[in-house]
């Protein structure tokens, strides 16, 4: 993947303004999940690249390395076969003094071919280095966004289990009705306050039934008071009677 692709998407998904998608959004929760999605496939992408390109960035900083150690293993070089060299021209020996400067003079040459390549990777090392920094920022960023929408995603579901419940407690509160007198439970208090008058019609029966048998007790104990002051006038007169006559408390 390039760069520049890579730079791309991270920059366009870093800047989203998740509350703006999701006012033009038809289902919010349906572009949140599509939103999370997104961002874990192109966080996953977009580390595979950021791996790479570390990768070969510290391959570039191992080169460079290596060229800056062997420019300073060769000017070491350099510098012991001159003096060598100096040491055997002092001695009289030109010839095998030569032969050594020779061997310096080559040594300086590949010190000077590290040293160039070595110099010639540091702008590439750099630039590599402020890819590298960005891309990472651009990682954390679109991992903090993820963050995001998935509290935002969590927040939306509570609210929606709040609302759905909120729905279901209005509706049941509004088929039960206790003032509507053609819903179920004003028909369940009307068979109650018919229960309840029949019961009251039942004992009032009852009631009345007993003073009957009552009355009917005390017209008995009159009858009876005649049938005794009757006999006792057949056996001594009237006077008699009034006195031989039982009181009502004795009937």
């Amino acid at each position: 993947m390039a760069k520049q692709s890579i730079f791309g998407r991270i920059s366009t998904l870093v800047r989203a303004n998740i509350n703006a998608l999701l006012d033009q959004a038809e289902d919010p929760q349906k572009m949140l999940d599509q939103l999370v999605r997104d961002y874990s496939n192109s966080i996953a992408d977009a580390e595979s690249a950021i791996a790479e390109t570390i990768g070969n960035l510290r391959l570039l900083e191992r080169d460079h390395q290596e060229d800056v150690q062997a420019a300073a293993e060769w000017g070491n070089k350099a510098l012991a076969a001159s003096r060598k060299g100096d040491e055997l021209r002092a001695s009289g020996n030109a010839s095998e003094a030569d032969k050594f400067d020779n061997l310096a003079k080559i040594a300086l040459q590949r010190q000077i071919t590290a040293e160039s390549e070595a110099k010639a990777a540091e702008p590439t090392i750099a630039s590599q280095t402020e890819v590298v920094d960005k891309l990472k920022d651009g990682l954390n960023g679109m991992k903090g966004k993820l963050e995001q929408l998935r509290g935002k995603r969590s927040e939306l579901l509570a609210r929606a289990k709040v609302a759905e419940a909120q729905n279901k407690v209005h509706d049941a509160v509004k088929s039960i009705d206790v003032l509507d007198p053609t819903s179920e439970l004003g028909r369940f208090e009307d068979k109650i306050r018919r229960e309840e008058a029949l019961a009251a019609g039942k004992q009032e029966l009852a009631a009345s039934s007993i003073d009957a048998q009552f009355n009917a007790l005390e017209d008995v104990g009159e009858l009876t008071e005649v049938e005794a002051r009757l006999a006792a006038l057949k056996v001594g007169g009237p006077q008699r009677a009034a006195i031989d006559a039982p009181s009502p408390d004795q009937v």
